[in-house]
């Protein structure tokens, strides 16, 4: 069990710090609104991967055309995060105030981990092996496994909004922009990434 939660760990540690439009949005939101929408979006994965566990347990053995289903969940989830990008992009100076209902963090954040190819890759591959040979073990291993996997991914994220939270006081009038253009650019480029493994997933490339 402790050999399962040390690789929960290990793992949960690289994809929490691993850059990608959620950890991107985690910081765009803690900036554009403040670190409780920052954390809101951080907690995301806890509401959005046990039904990506179960649906990719299940269409293991069951789905024959996986690669072009996902194909087309990326082409879905490279729009979404253009728009993310787009609005970042087209954002101006604002006072740093308390979040109002209009920030939608877990909304955007759920749509953008729902629309992502990597949580079903992941738990199709990496996840999936590792959770099984745990399960071997005991229940309970497979259980530290996946605790630690998500302790980390959240927590490195939590941790990021609340230093992104800290830092906010440098980051006004043209900074702030100049951030924000930033990480719309970050989010635009993830949006290609996902067009391309689309692309790869559909056979229109090699």
């Amino acid at each position: 069990m402790i050999a399962s939660l040390i690789a929960g760990l290990l793992l949960g540690l690289a994809a929490g710090l691993s850059p990608g439009p959620l950890l991107t949005l985690v910081i765009t939101q803690t900036l554009k609104h403040n670190r409780r929408e920052g954390i809101k979006t951080a907690l995301v994965p806890l509401l959005t991967d046990p039904p990506i566990i179960l649906l990719t347990t299940l269409v293991l053995s069951r789905l024959t055309q996986f690669n072009f289903w996902l194909g087309l969940l990326s082409l879905a989830g490279a729009g979404m995060v253009c728009w993310l990008a787009y609005e970042s992009w087209r954002s101006g100076p604002v006072t740093f105030t308390l979040a109002t209902p209009q920030a939608q963090s877990i909304k955007q954040g759920a749509l953008v981990n729902l629309l992502s190819p990597h949580p079903y890759l992941f738990w199709l591959t990496v996840g999936a092996s590792t959770m099984a040979s745990a399960a071997r073990v005991s229940w309970w291993a497979a259980a530290a496994f996946v605790a630690g996997f998500y302790l980390l991914l959240v927590g490195c994220k939590v941790v990021l909004a609340l230093l992104v939270e800290r830092s906010r006081a440098w980051l006004t009038g043209s900074w702030y922009v100049r951030v924000l253009r930033g990480l719309a650019v970050l989010l635009f480029g993830f949006a290609l990434r996902l067009c391309w493994d689309a692309l790869k997933l559909l056979g229109a490339i090699g």
